[in-house]
C-alpha cells in the first residue's frame, strides 16, 4: 500500500486542467443526477439555431452533444481550460471566448436562442436574460448550498452553511432578471473517497470547496483522514446539485 507521503505526492502531481474527472475511477465515486444533464443540453441544442455555453470548462460536455447548433459559442475564464475548449470544440464549429465569470457576455442583445451552463461559479442573471432571444431558454445544472459540507468540516471545522446558492435565491434572480422559472429540482448525491489522494485532487481542482487549500496547510486533517479511511473505509460525504430552467417571455403578438 502506498504511504501517507506517497499518496499525497501523488494527489498533488495530477494536473488539474479543464473537467475531465477521469482519474478518480477507482478511488473515488459520485453519483450522478437522475434528470441527465448532458442529455437534457444534446436535446435542446439539436433544436435550437444558436447557442452559448457559459463557463464550459475545457469543453467536455459541450463536445458529447450529438447534433451541433448552426451557431455554437462558449465562454471560460481559465487560460487553460479556454485552450483545451478551443481544440476540443472547434471540429464541431464551436468558438471560445476568454471571460471573466463575473464579467458581460461579449455578445449582442438577443443573440441566443439557447444558454446553458454546467456548474457555473456565478451566475450572472441580467447578461442571461440579455443575450436571449425572447422565447428563448437557460439550462443550467449547478451546485447546490451545503456541496460535500461533510468533507469541508472535516478539513475546516464546523462551517455555517450559506444560502448563497440556495435554489430559493437562484430562482429570484432569474425572475428579477425578467425570466420565468420553468423547471426546478435538486438531488442530494453520495460522494465517496478511497484515498486520501482523491481528497488532495478534489480540493485542488474543485477550489471553492476549501479556500486556499495546500497540502501543506491541511496536512494534519489530511492524516487524519487517511487513517481513518485505512481503519473505515471509503470516507462518505453528500454533494448537492439543482437543475434550473427559465425562459425569456415572447414577445407579445403585434
Amino acid at each position: 500500500m502506498p504511504t501517507f507521503d506517497e499518496l499525497l505526492a501523488e494527489g498533488e502531481a495530477v494536473p488539474v486542467e479543464g473537467w475531465d474527472f477521469s482519474w478518480f475511477e477507482g478511488r473515488a465515486t459520485e453519483e450522478r443526477p437522475p434528470w441527465g444533464y448532458a442529455r437534457l443540453i444534446g436535446a435542446r441544442m439539436a433544436q435550437a439555431a444558436a447557442a452559448l455555453d457559459i463557463q464550459t470548462g475545457g469543453g467536455e460536455v459541450l463536445a458529447t452533444i450529438p447534433m451541433p447548433p448552426p451557431m455554437l459559442a462558449a465562454t471560460e475564464s481559465w487560460p487553460p481550460n479556454v485552450a483545451l475548449a478551443r481544440r476540443r470544440l472547434a471540429p464541431m464549429g464551436g468558438t471560445v471566448a476568454e471571460v471573466a465569470d463575473d464579467a458581460e457576455l461579449p455578445f449582442a442583445d438577443e443573440s441566443f436562442d439557447l444558454v446553458v451552463s454546467r456548474h457555473p461559479v456565478i451566475t450572472v442573471w441580467p447578461e442571461i436574460a440579455r443575450v436571449l432571444r425572447p422565447g428563448g431558454s437557460y439550462l443550467s445544472q449547478q451546485i447546490g448550498a451545503g456541496s460535500n459540507r461533510e468533507l469541508i468540516d472535516y478539513m475546516m471545522g464546523p462551517q455555517s452553511v450559506g444560502q448563497a446558492r440556495s435554489t430559493r435565491r437562484m430562482a429570484a434572480q432569474a425572475e428579477a432578471a425578467g425570466l420565468f422559472v420553468t423547471d426546478l429540482r435538486e438531488q442530494g448525491l453520495r460522494v465517496e473517497f478511497n484515498d486520501v489522494a482523491a481528497v488532495v485532487y478534489f480540493l485542488r481542482k474543485v477550489l471553492w470547496t476549501v479556500p486556499g487549500f495546500t497540502v501543506a496547510a491541511y496536512r494534519e486533517p489530511l492524516a487524519r483522514l487517511h487513517e481513518q479511511i485505512q481503519a473505515e473505509g471509503p470516507f462518505v460525504c453528500h454533494s448537492q446539485r439543482f437543475l434550473i430552467e427559465a425562459r425569456k417571455p415572447a414577445e407579445p403578438a403585434r
